[in-house]
């Protein structure tokens, strides 16, 4: 059986310390996002979490990368951040309706993210998911859920998750909770404990370790050394896509960090 494609990459492409370190000097700042995506895989972009876009942007974007590059979106926060989710429709419609099916087919997983505080209400929640399209102006979407609060971890939400065929992160972080569980047909993961003074972001010998992980989840499997909270449930062993974005914590080696994730995967 083949497995799928692992892609890795970082939180957006304009940050300061990334000047003269990750991107050559003198590299003009229009140039950035051509030569990011000739040096990784995919890129998360956060900019769209609070403000929209428009067409001609996202257009621009797709011009400047290469065939094989994706970028993840994060949607709005006026989609998430709400006490009723079930009365999110117009936000999302409005979130979608931007313009991001110009990106064609680097258009990755739209990424949902809900505030630390937001509690799982079954109910909502699963109204919320309802609610998300599974195409887009002809694009097949994926959808990948992020919530932050420990009221999630209960093999229910993942039983509602797998029905949606919608992912939800797997966040390596200090606080918010990991979700390991395979619910969709591709797996997103957030690498947000790497420092400033590591020179890969993480250590080699930990990004070696998310290597061999994220190779078990492309090949159908699950990788052994993770917890699951439906530990009783066993998804379909089939290929899996896998993203995985270095983000937050040492950002200014995440760059380093995904490119080393990228050759270890490759091995």
């Amino acid at each position: 059986m083949s497995a799928g494609k692992i892609r890795t990459g970082i939180g957006g492409w304009t940050f300061e310390p990334w000047e003269g370190k990750f991107y050559p000097e003198k590299l003009a700042k229009k140039r950035q996002l051509e030569y990011a995506s000739r040096q990784l895989t995919a890129i998360e972009v956060n900019g769209t979490y609070y403000s929209s876009q428009k067409p001609a942007t996202f257009a621009k974007w797709a011009s400047e990368v290469p065939k094989d590059f994706v970028f993840s979106l994060k949607a709005s926060r006026y989609c998430t951040n709400r006490k009723v989710l079930a009365e999110a429709g117009p936000s999302i419609e409005k979130f979608l309706g931007q313009g991001i099916a110009e990106l064609g087919p680097h258009l990755g997983p739209i990424l949902w993210q809900f505030m630390g505080t937001k509690k799982f209400e079954p109910d909502d929640f699963e109204a919320f998911l309802a609610q998300l399209p599974k195409t887009l102006d002809g694009l097949p979407l994926r959808h990948v859920v992020e919530p932050r609060h420990v009221s999630f971890q209960v093999p229910e939400f993942i039983d509602m998750l797998a029905r949606h065929n919608i992912a939800a992160v797997c966040a390596d972080h200090h606080d918010y909770p990991m979700f390991a569980d395979v619910t969709a047909d591709f797996v997103y993961a957030r690498l947000q404990k790497g420092e400033d003074e590591t020179v890969t972001c993480y250590p080699e010998d930990q990004i070696d370790d998310w290597a061999k992980r994220f190779k078990a989840y492309a090949a159908g499997d699950v990788p052994e050394d993770l917890s699951l909270i439906a530990s009783g449930r066993s998804a379909a062993k089939e290929p899996r896509d896998v993203f995985a974005f270095f983000i937050t914590g040492g950002k200014v080696n995440a760059p380093e960090g995904a490119r080393r994730l990228q050759k270890a995967v490759s091995i």
